[in-house]
């Protein structure tokens, strides 16, 4: 079964053009475990000026928890987010554990 989800995170200001620039040209290492891991139709949208990012992709694994655990034990991920972690900024009202941090659909149109 097929799972929509979403994220928001802030964005450090003075890091939108690299982060851009980062993002125009994910490590195709990055993308085959996003893949590897039942993650498919990934997008991140930024708002400007509020510096608003968030992200959507749609899940089609049947254990999230596993497949996530995959993605965080990645040494090329890893090596990712060591380089785009200190460029986001999480929101305080994030849950224990969430970096992004989580959204419920309230609503979908097919």
């Amino acid at each position: 079964m097929m799972q929509r989800m979403g994220m928001v995170i802030g964005l450090k200001s003075e890091a939108i053009a690299e982060y851009k620039k980062l993002h125009a040209d994910v490590w195709p290492e990055v993308l085959a475990r996003l893949k590897q891991s039942n993650i498919s139709n990934y997008s991140i949208f930024l708002r400007e000026p509020e510096n608003l990012m968030f992200s959507y992709w749609e899940y089609t694994g049947s254990d999230f928890d596993a497949d996530t655990a995959a993605i965080a034990a990645d040494e090329v991920t890893q090596k990712w987010w060591s380089v785009c972690g200190p460029m986001q900024t999480p929101l305080t009202t994030r849950a224990e554990g969430e970096w992004w941090a989580a959204m419920d659909q309230v609503f979908y149109l097919e």
